[in-house]
């Protein structure tokens, strides 16, 4: 397949990368230092599912270099999201699906006010990783995987021909939803409290802060109709206690290292779009207001 990764971070370089090491056309979008390393050494993918190093990737700054694709995996950060999709028309052809990856909810609707529903495919990531350094994604532990709507058999094919967790996923509002829920409380008390998840669920207090905040975005899920379990947060308690200690988020990693921050569209989403439903968000209320002083980073 001829595949686009607009946003090769760590969610993009890493599928990215194993997509092109088995044979997929893929062409990645970059910019800055991280563009320029990649075109000088290459694109390395430290994991411990396995390292791979792409000594010569196609990259890119101007997508319009590349030409129509049959998909483009867009994982640029939230904050870029609609302004990115003014520059995705030269990679569209008839058939071409954009499949957004990006944390929140609210991402789709926004790529299909500007592309059109049709070239439109929602999906969900999940994995924990960063650039360590320009060129270089690190993956933590060995979690990995990616689940799309239906309509995208041939890239579900190639993604299980590259070794990537990828399957259909016939609800895939409830998919995402799922993935916002555990997201939500995550990023927020990481960042909150610049630790890493081994330390959040092992403190009482930290630990009773991310479970209220899912249940807050729970209760904003189920009020708006998604079917989530009833104990789905003890049943994400669980998967918690399962991951590796280590495990940072995106928000995190931003934070720390001094990046815009993607809580408008997490804890700030939950805030807001609780406020139109009439319900109560108070713990994700403290956690965005202590936030906003770093949202445009440093």
């Amino acid at each position: 397949m001829k595949i686009a990764i607009y946003g090769s971070g760590g969610v993009g370089g890493f599928f990215g990368a194993r997509l092109a090491n088995a044979g997929n056309e893929v062409h990645f979008i970059a910019r800055g230092a991280h563009l320029r390393a990649m075109r000088e050494k290459g694109l390395k993918v430290e994991s411990g599912s396995g390292n791979i190093h792409l000594a010569k990737p196609h990259v890119h700054e101007d997508p319009a270099e590349i030409g129509p694709v049959d998909i483009v995996m867009y994982a640029v950060k939230l904050g870029d999201v609609e302004s990115a999709a003014h520059t995705l028309k030269p990679l569209l052809h008839e058939r071409t699906l954009v499949i957004p990856f990006q944390n929140g909810v609210e991402a789709p609707g926004m790529l299909a006010r500007i592309i059109g529903q049709k070239h439109v495919l929602p999906g969900v990531a999940y994995i924990a990783t960063s650039i360590s350094s320009p060129g270089v994604v690190t993956h933590t532990g060995t979690m990995q995987g990616l689940h799309v709507a239906p309509g995208a058999g041939a890239f579900v094919a190639a993604g299980k021909a590259a070794g990537i967790n990828i399957e259909e996923a016939p609800d895939i509002d409830l998919t995402r939803w799922q993935k916002f829920v555990f997201l939500v409380g995550m990023s927020g008390t990481t960042s909150l409290s610049r630790q890493p998840l081994g330390v959040i669920r092992a403190d009482p207090e930290l630990r009773a802060t991310l479970q209220a905040a899912m249940t807050e975005t729970w209760r904003l899920g189920r009020k708006r109709g998604v079917r989530l379990a009833d104990d789905f947060i003890a049943d994400r308690m669980k998967f918690a206690d399962s991951l590796h200690a280590d495990m940072k988020t995106s928000m995190q990693h931003d934070l720390e290292a001094g990046k815009p921050l993607e809580a408008p569209w997490l804890c700030g989403a939950v805030l807001r779009m609780s406020e139109e439903e009439g319900l109560e968000a108070p713990v994700n209320r403290t956690i965005y207001a202590a936030l906003k002083p770093f949202l445009r980073g440093r």
